[in-house]
């Protein structure tokens, strides 16, 4: 597999101009940059959080530790961790635990770390756990749209 039909669509649709990196397949986000040879800060890595007024996506660096705490203090939303099953559901051409940071692209608000901000490149999964998917950090900000952005994680 390679990077999810959604995500592709996503990212020609909106003219955004990207490589794909494949490596060994990994499990979590630090493994996954470890084996392509990039930094964990420039690794966004997606959570899905839900409440009773839906789903959210938080997008954070591989390197961080989501703060829900945090989270509440920005959005004012007591959420908590999805399941696995729901994932799926979510995110039906993807890998389970490859959910790539793009809420836009699969209709999920989406809050992204300020630590993302100042980024030259940002790698994410692209829906399999043996490719990244890389662009220039001014086209992940543009990604990003209007989602809000603030700081809700910190750095393990």
């Amino acid at each position: 597999m390679t990077i999810s039909v959604t995500v592709k669509q996503h990212l020609d649709d909106r003219g955004i101009d990207y490589d794909v990196i494949k490596h060994d397949p990994t499990g979590g986000s630090m493994e996954t940059a470890h084996a392509a040879h990039v930094s964990g800060e420039s690794m966004a890595k997606a959570v899905v959080l839900k409440d009773h007024d839906g789903y959210l996506l938080a997008v954070m660096p591989a390197t961080y530790k989501l703060t829900v705490g945090e989270v509440y203090d920005v959005l004012g939303r007591h959420l908590e961790l999805a399941r696995e099953e729901e994932l799926s559901k979510l995110f039906e051409d993807c890998v389970l635990g490859a959910v790539p940071p793009l809420g836009d692209a699969y209709g999920l608000e989406t809050v992204w770390d300020d630590s993302l901000a100042s980024l030259k490149d940002v790698y994410f999964e692209g829906g399999d756990h043996g490719s990244l998917v890389r662009v220039a950090g001014d086209d992940f900000r543009k990604l990003m749209g209007e989602a809000k952005h603030a700081t809700f994680s910190h750095h393990v």
